[in-house]
Parts: C-alpha cells; sequence; structure tokens
C-alpha cells in the first residue's frame, strides 16, 4: 500500500507539468521548421556549437529518436560539430522534462540542468572541431539509409522529413494563392496555423509520449520504490562525492532512457540522500547516450566525432555535479525543501485533471502495445 501511495503521489505531482511539457513540445515541433535550424548550422565553429545547443535544448527527443533529425540536419547542411552540439543538448533537456523537473526536483536543479546540458553539448561540439576526421566521411543520402536496428526510434524519421515537406508545400501553396485568389490568402494561412499546431499535438500526444511513456512508468515505479522501501541511511553513507558519481555515469552512459522519464528516477535519488550533483551526473550522462546513439554516431560522423561526443557529456556532467555541490553547499540551499515544496503548487482540480488525460495517454499507449505483439 505504501508503495502504491508514493507511486499516485508522483504521478499527480508530474502529471500537469507533463501536459504542459508535452504543450509546449508540440508547438516547437509545429513552428520551427528543421530547414531554418540547418541554415544557421553549417560552420565547425563556435556560433554554430552555441546555435546549436540552444536549439536542440527546448526539443523533447530522446537519444534514440534525435538520430534522424540530427541525420537529417548534417545532411541539410549542418556541419559535423553543430550536429554532434545538436545530438547532445536535445536528449539532454526538453521543455517537457524542464517542467517536470521543476515539479519534481525543485526550482534550482529545474535551472542548472539546462544550464549544464547547453554546456555539454557546446564543449563536445568544440571536441569534434578539436579531433577532425582524418578521411571524410560518406553523407551522401542516396548510399546510407538510417538502419532502424541501430536508431530504434526510426519512427521519428519521417515525421522529421514529412514535417519540413508538408510546411514548404503550406506556405508555397499560401503563395501561390496569394497571387490569384488574394481574398483568401488569410484564410489559407490561418487553416494552415491550425493544422500545423493540430499536427504538432498529435506528434507531440502520440509520438512523443509513446516514446518516453515506458520508462516514465519504470521511472514514477522506481522513484516509489525508493521512497517506500530504501532506508533513508543507505544511499547517504557514500553519495556525495566523486564515486556517488561514477556510479551515476556508469549506470546512465548505456541506459535507453528520455529527459522526463529520468526526472523521477532522480527525485527518488534526492529524496534518499544522493547528492544533487551525482544526481545531476545521472540526469545528463542517462539522456544523452546509449549503445544505438554512439553506432549511429560513429557511422554518420565518424570515430573521433564519437570521442568528442562521449568526452564532451562526461566531462561537463562531472564539471557540472561537482559545482552544483558546491553551490548548495556554500549557498545553503536546502534541496530537501524545495523538492517538498515544489510539490502541490497547482490546484488540486487541475492536478486530477492532468491525471485523468495522463492515464488516458497510458492507456492508448498499453493498447497500441498489445496490438503490436498482436501482429507478431
Amino acid at each position: 500500500m505504501l508503495l502504491l501511495e508514493h507511486f499516485f503521489e508522483l504521478f499527480l505531482d508530474a502529471a500537469p507539468w507533463l501536459i504542459g511539457g508535452l504543450v509546449i513540445a508540440g508547438l516547437i515541433h509545429s513552428f520551427v521548421p528543421t530547414k531554418t535550424m540547418a541554415k544557421h548550422l553549417g560552420q565547425d565553429d563556435l556560433t554554430s556549437n552555441v546555435k546549436a545547443a540552444i536549439f536542440g535544448a527546448p526539443l523533447p527527443l530522446c537519444s534514440c529518436s534525435v538520430i534522424p533529425a540530427a541525420i537529417s540536419l548534417k545532411r541539410s547542411g549542418a556541419s559535423r560539430s553543430a550536429t554532434v552540439s545538436f545530438l547532445v543538448s536535445t536528449p539532454e533537456t526538453g521543455a517537457d522534462s524542464i517542467a517536470v523537473s521543476y515539479a519534481l526536483l525543485g526550482p534550482f536543479m529545474a535551472i542548472v540542468r539546462p544550464i549544464a546540458a547547453i554546456l555539454s553539448a557546446i564543449t563536445a561540439g568544440l571536441f569534434a572541431i578539436a579531433l577532425p576526421e582524418k578521411v571524410s566521411v560518406n553523407n551522401d543520402p542516396r548510399s546510407e539509409t538510417i538502419d532502424p536496428k541501430n536508431t530504434e526510434s526510426t519512427d521519428a524519421a519521417p515525421t522529421v522529413n514529412s514535417c519540413k515537406t508538408s510546411c514548404c508545400s503550406s506556405k508555397k501553396q499560401d503563395s501561390d494563392t496569394s497571387e490569384g485568389h488574394q481574398h483568401g490568402s488569410v484564410s489559407d494561412k490561418k487553416d494552415t496555423i491550425t493544422q500545423n499546431f493540430w499536427q504538432g499535438q498529435k506528434y507531440a500526444f502520440v509520438d512523443i509520449f509513446n516514446d518516453m511513456a515506458g520508462w516514465l512508468l519504470i521511472g514514477l515505479l522506481l522513484a516509489a520504490m525508493t521512497l517506500a522501501w530504501l532506508p533513508t541511511d543507505f544511499l547517504t553513507r557514500w553519495g556525495g562525492g566523486f564515486v556517488a558519481m561514477v556510479v551515476m555515469a556508469l549506470v546512465g552512459i548505456p541506459m535507453y532512457i528520455c529527459a522526463t522519464a529520468s526526472t523521477p528516477i532522480a527525485a527518488g535519488l534526492l529524496m534518499a540522500g544522493i547528492s544533487p550533483g551525482a544526481v545531476l551526473v545521472f540526469l545528463l550522462a542517462g539522456p544523452a547516450t546509449n549503445m544505438a546513439t554512439i553506432g549511429v554516431v560513429k557511422r554518420e560522423l565518424g570515430k573521433r566525432a564519437v570521442l568528442a561526443y562521449l568526452s564532451g557529456v562526461i566531462i561537463i556532467a562531472f564539471i557540472s555535479g561537482f559545482a552544483t555541490n558546491w553551490i548548495v553547499a556554500n549557498w545553503q540551499i536546502d534541496i530537501q525543501a524545495q523538492l517538498a515544496a515544489s510539490q502541490h503548487l497547482l490546484p488540486e482540480w487541475l492536478m486530477y485533471a492532468s491525471a485523468a488525460i495522463l492515464a488516458i495517454l497510458i492507456m492508448n499507449y498499453g493498447k497500441q502495445q498489445l496490438r503490436k505483439k498482436a501482429v507478431v
């Protein structure tokens, strides 16, 4: 019973922020064309890396679903280093994960997390510049295709490409209409905006949510188990220093988990006594890396890009972890108090309504999984 109580409380706290984050994610998907990004990411320099990190930070893609988007950017003209920066920044944070971080981790961790993610992305991009490939990698889309076995989430690929095509075709259609039918142009634009909005929301609440639903449930369950069963002094014995950060990195790097789904696990670790710095290492290393992403980065960008990619994530994760612990200690930030204060900030009716919507989304996800198994 205690386990169910903790699970329900975490579910209730996370639901409204997750729903709000998905809405924002849909807006980003609808109105931020991939072509616009590629136009600004063509150079191997600091400016392109900063832009790639900032562009990628709010996008709600996990470490596998970001692969098709990154490859699309690379083949649309983005530089190798900017692509690496985008690959790191995008899965480490997002509009949805920032909202859930505020709800479950408190305002301090919600601010530190995206800052550290952007810094690690810029660093990885700069490492990619410092480690150029000896042999150029063939990026001709006619000769290379995305291997579903390597990406694990290639359903995002057609979404990225179709968005680009539909956005461009819609704009062209609006332009053609304005030449021959000026009176209908305003209406056509409104229809296009409305259509793009609903397409983005469908993408967020179906595609994005289904990508993270399984791990989200696992994360909430692990957090509830931690609160219910783990003695409070078990992890505090070694949860404050370098060893804890190493353990968090080793656990996080091979794991396939998105930024939002990792947040409940991080909340459970914080409540159990793990230091904020060690938890931040997990929040950066877990979503940014997994074996599928590493394999595709090696194939598309080269071996040295993999080294730059992993180095940027790990080095900045550890530096950020130590800096976070130092700030918490010297500024006397009470993380436990923030964890408690960040919960139940919203009206109960909104929390229960959001939880109901989240439950419906989870049931829809479950039905889809059952259908897939039935087909197989």
